[in-house]
C-alpha cells in the first residue's frame, strides 16, 4: 500500500471521459490513498460520455487544499464544465500553489488554463486544445506523460498506464 495515509481528490462534471475517471480511482485506490470525488455541485449525479454515472461525495467550495496532497482532473468534455465553477477552478489553483500533485490528462488542460497555473509550464494534452494552453503560457510537447515540478500531464486514455506510474510516484515523494 504504497499510497497509504495520502489524499487524493478527483474532479467529476458532466460528461466526463470514463476511462480517465475510473482507471486513476481504482489504480490510486488499489495502491492505498483516499480518493475523494468532488464534484461542483450543478448536479447530484455526473453522467460519463459513454453512459457511466458517478456520486461525488463532496462539493468544490466544501474542501481546503492543505487538506488533501494531490488532485486529479479527468478528461472528456467534462473540464469544459468544470471552469465554469469558480470553486472547482480556485481548488485546482490552491492545490497547485501549494506545491500539491496535480495531474490533468486529455482536456484538463482547459481546467488549467482557466486556473492560470500554465505560464513557463511545460506540458501536453490531447492534441485538440495544443493552442489553449499554449496561448495560457504553457510549452506544450506531444508525450505520453510529462512532470513538470508538481504538474503531471498526459494526453490520451492510452497514456492512462505512464500517467498513472507519475501520478503515484510523485505522490510516494
Amino acid at each position: 500500500m504504497e499510497l497509504q495515509g495520502k489524499n487524493v481528490l478527483i474532479l467529476v462534471e458532466e460528461m466526463f471521459n470514463i476511462h480517465e475517471f475510473w482507471y486513476p480511482y481504482f489504480r490510486l485506490q488499489e495502491a492505498g490513498a483516499q480518493v475523494t470525488v468532488v464534484g461542483s455541485g450543478s448536479a447530484m449525479i455526473y453522467n460519463g460520455k459513454d453512459g457511466t454515472t458517478v456520486k461525488p461525495d463532496t462539493e468544490a467550495d466544501k474542501l481546503s487544499a492543505a487538506d488533501y496532497d494531490g488532485i486529479v482532473i479527468p478528461g472528456g468534455y467534462a473540464p469544459d464544465m468544470m471552469r465554469r465553477h469558480p470553486a472547482m477552478v480556485k481548488l485546482v489553483r490552491e492545490m497547485f500553489n501549494a506545491g500539491k500533485v496535480v495531474a490533468a490528462i486529455c482536456h484538463a488542460g482547459w481546467m488549467l488554463a482557466s486556473a492560470d497555473v500554465l505560464r513557463g509550464r511545460k506540458m501536453t494534452s490531447f492534441f485538440a486544445i495544443k493552442d489553449d494552453v499554449v496561448n495560457a503560457g504553457a510549452e506544450w510537447v506531444d508525450e505520453e506523460v510529462v512532470v513538470d515540478g508538481n504538474l503531471i500531464t498526459s494526453r490520451t486514455p492510452d497514456d492512462l498506464p505512464a500517467f498513472l506510474r507519475a501520478i503515484i510516484g510523485a505522490l510516494k515523494g
